[in-house]
């Protein structure tokens, strides 16, 4: 394992967080709180550490996916540990589990919170809040790729280690020059939505706030009633860009560059407004008696089923008091997820895409034995490794997801909380139902399962596979067995050095 790339992503990572840092303090200062000492404190922090660990350029820059993996799953661990400390320094959040739990949400675009009243926290900390979100979305490592010359031809192996789908490839030859394609579609559209809410009356702060929340499809509110508190207008706006965000961004790209043909032709996104468009209505039919207007009822129904499938998590409504045929669609929309390669995150439209075709592909193959059937997606051969990486996708997610729904039970909640909590996590939603529902938060619930949680925002998010990657023992043996022959060669060359 190439250790000292490895240290040095980490060195970057922090010199990024502590830039991003100076986001909060300046929102601080503008407001004249005093919280924004200790995100200058932490950036201070963060310089100082980054700098040190990622001074010392290393030989060898190329590294594999295994190094891919475990550069990402730290990256993301130690981008959460120093995260945390401006909530703890501000005593906001003052327990560690609590303000580690608070942040791995943010980064992981979750949304999920320990807080019972969001709205008397400082200005500096609701911003780098949703600001976790915005830099969780598209991914801190692809954020880097795009600004700053990492591994060489090696890119890829971050980029698929982070990246969320079945499969990643480049839009253009250059990883580089895709990681900063896919960043300037981000910035537009965050932007984009910005200038939306504006015209809705909304204040340049809360606007920003929404909008990189919205975009990292994370769900943190600057108010305890999330969106619901704002007019119908914005409420249209934060539907429709959630649903823009969970679209895959090599659509836009070949949209930008007037590739028409091809970004229609893409068969996931028609799935996904499809599920969108179906969902909804059914839903609208089962809640249309709970509202005063069916404009009303339309409105929450579309709102909702777009939190739940991009996983940002906002709410409007208490829909944890619809009936049960309304509130099983969001359940199974938990495991839908939006497309790949978008900020979204959940299993992803395209993992059931191809295993419903592999399925297909097998009872006709039982059928015809001598046939020759191929999955195909968007008129393109689906590669036998893409099929065989989805369905151990699919048996890890079930693996997990059963050991924590049995670790989270241990603290004896009913099992709606416990299932739709587990799901909510593992898919990066935020709310689930009964006390893990859309007016409850996670600050009753055990430290143990919050650890869990917390293992489960990471693992969702990055894929499950770099993180898991990290309790592999062979993992570890490597790594020392590799510091020892690296000792040993230092001791040797020096050694030879003094004979001469």
């Amino acid at each position: 394992m190439n250790i000292s790339i490895i240290r040095r992503i980490l060195g970057y990572v922090l010199l990024l967080e502590a830039a991003l840092l100076l986001v909060p303090c300046f929102v601080g200062i503008v407001y004249h709180e005093k919280e924004s000492l200790a995100y200058l404190i932490t950036a201070a922090i963060c310089l100082a550490v980054g700098t040190i660990i990622g001074i010392k350029k290393p030989k060898n820059t190329v590294f594999y996916l295994k190094d891919g993996c475990v550069a990402t799953a730290l990256s993301w661990i130690v981008l959460s540990l120093f995260g945390c400390l401006p909530f703890m320094i501000t005593k906001e959040i003052p327990r560690f589990i609590d303000a580690m739990f608070e942040t791995v949400s943010g980064f992981t675009t979750t949304g999920t919170t320990i807080l019972n009243d969001v709205e008397i926290i400082s200005h500096a900390s609701l911003i780098w809040r949703s600001l976790t979100h915005w830099v969780g979305g598209m991914g801190v490592l692809v954020f880097l790729m795009a600004v700053v010359p990492l591994s060489g031809g090696s890119n890829i192996n971050l980029m698929k280690a982070e990246s969320p789908g079945p499969s990643v490839g480049k839009i253009v030859p250059k990883m580089k020059q895709t990681a900063r394609w896919l960043y300037y579609i981000y910035v537009g559209l965050t932007l984009g939505e910005v200038v939306f809410l504006l015209f809705g009356g909304v204040s340049v702060f809360e606007a920003f706030a929404t909008a990189t929340a919205t975009a990292g499809t994370g769900g943190f509110g600057v108010k305890n009633s999330s969106i619901g508190g704002y007019s119908p207008y914005v409420q249209w706006v934060v539907t429709a860009f959630m649903i823009l965000f969970g679209i895959n961004f090599n659509a836009y790209y070949f949209v930008i560059m007037r590739q028409f043909k091809k970004a229609f032709a893409i068969e996931e996104i028609r799935f996904y407004i499809g599920t969108i468009v179906v969902s909804s209505l059914i839903i609208f039919i089962n809640i249309f008696k709970m509202y005063p207007t069916a404009s009303k009822s339309i409105r929450h129904s579309f709102f909702q089923v777009a939190a739940i499938i991009t996983t940002t998590g906002f709410t409007t409504t208490d829909f944890d008091q619809w009936p049960s045929n309304a509130k099983t669609i969001l359940v199974f929309l938990m495991f839908v997820g939006a497309c790949a390669g978008s900020t979204g995150g959940g299993i992803k439209i395209s993992r059931y895409i191809i295993a419903v075709k592999s399925v297909g592909r097998e009872i006709k193959s039982f059928l015809h034995p001598k046939s020759v059937n191929k999955v195909k997606m968007d008129s393109k051969i689906v590669d036998r490794d893409v099929i065989r990486t989805t369905n151990i996708y699919f048996i890890t997610f079930a693996i997990v997801f059963v050991v924590s729904l049995l670790l989270v039970s241990i603290e004896g909640r009913d099992l709606t909380s416990n299932f739709t909590a587990v799901a909510s996590e593992m898919n990066n939603i935020g709310p689930g139902l009964s006390t893990a529902g859309a007016t409850e938060n996670f600050s009753s619930f055990t430290v143990l399962s919050k650890c869990v949680f917390i293992f489960d925002m990471l693992a969702g998010r990055l894929e499950l596979f770099p993180m898991l990657m990290l309790f592999h023992p062979v993992l570890w043996k490597d790594t020392v067995k590799q510091s020892v022959n690296d000792v040993k060669k230092k001791k040797r060359l020096s050694k030879k050095q003094e004979a001469e």
